[in-house]
């Protein structure tokens, strides 16, 4: 029996756009979830809740009863765990969408296939992170691999969004000074979450209550200079703003920015919050939570500063005048 008396070719099928947009979505949710449920088993104390990886303890995947160790604990890592295993199917999944995508969208099939390698490294810096005993210098690491993860996810779902068009080729929606300050802007929150991790290396909240923290800095220091980078990252917002009126940026790029702005806003509310009352657990969690949205709003707005491209327009020329480009 062939494909052809089957009615069935491999060529022939294509994945259905909404089932690789349902996918991109969950693996943007996924990919930022995952560093939030690692915040929640930082601040739960729940870091060596299964001390052993890739088991929960020796010669058990799932949590059992120890003396040692609360059951709570055991359970709130092992939920974490779980979690990650969800986000390797769903990361399976864009990808194997990707590959029957037609016609065959070569930067959405990259973009999908980052999220399981993402997935991996993970993986393998949180078997790492336990078996050094949750070091803050694998800790550190482990959260900021889930930033460009978010990021990545954010483009494939707006490929994703754009399977309807005949080519997955892009041009500017604005000039080439906006994303080259949106490239900046983008810099400076990537040191801003840098920083940020390291305010937790040297706060109370280690996962374990016998981890040994970042003691070369104290946390007043280390927080002062994560405020400055914060202010920073709203001068270059404003400077954003202003450049987008001038240029007259199409309305998408200019509500996702505001978006991005209330959102960086709340951020740095919530962070001044959660300093002055002296880093509660719940704030701590909610603060990795708006910086894992941060991030989406973001490459959500770089994602804008692109369109797919028309086919009757001219080659070359793009919706603001600017030199047509294949960009991510």
């Amino acid at each position: 029996m062939t494909a052809a008396t089957t009615g069935w070719s491999t060529t022939r099928w294509s994945t259905p756009p909404v089932l690789m947009r349902v996918l991109a979505v969950l693996a943007v949710v996924g990919q930022g979830g995952i560093a939030v449920t690692g915040a929640v088993v930082r601040v739960t104390g729940s870091g060596l809740g299964c001390p052993t990886w890739p088991e929960c303890f020796p010669g058990s995947l799932v949590p059992t009863p120890d003396a040692d160790v609360a059951t709570l604990h055991q359970w709130v890592e092992f939920s974490n765990r779980l979690l990650g295993i969800a986000l390797v199917v769903v990361a399976g999944a864009c990808v194997v969408a990707a590959v029957f995508v037609r016609p065959r969208r070569r930067r959405l099939l990259w973009l999908a296939l980052a999220m399981p390698l993402g997935v991996v490294a993970q993986a393998v810096l949180g078997g790492i992170t336990v078996l050094t005993g949750l070091a803050w210098y694998t800790v550190a690491p482990h959260f900021l691999v889930s930033v460009p993860l978010v990021w990545l996810a954010v483009l494939l779902a707006r490929d994703a969004w754009a399977l309807d068009r005949a080519s997955e080729a892009r041009v500017p929606t604005v000039p080439r000074a906006v994303r080259g300050l949106l490239a900046v802007t983008a810099v400076v929150l990537a040191a801003l979450l840098v920083v940020g991790t390291l305010v937790t290396a040297a706060g109370p909240h280690a996962g374990d209550a016998t981890t040994p923290r970042l003691d070369a800095f104290s946390v007043p220091e280390l927080a002062t200079l994560h405020a400055h980078l914060l202010f920073a990252f709203l001068g270059l917002l404003v400077g954003l703003g202003f450049l987008l009126h001038a240029v007259g940026a199409p309305r998408p790029v200019v509500v996702r920015f505001r978006v991005l702005v209330l959102v960086t806003l709340a951020q740095g509310g919530l962070g001044g919050a959660q300093y002055a009352l002296g880093v509660p657990e719940v704030l701590v969690a909610f603060h990795v939570l708006g910086a894992m949205v941060t991030t989406a709003a973001a490459a959500w707005v770089w994602a804008a500063t692109t369109e797919p491209a028309v086919r009757d327009r001219p080659a070359g020329v793009a919706s603001v005048g600017a030199p047509a480009l294949s960009v991510s």
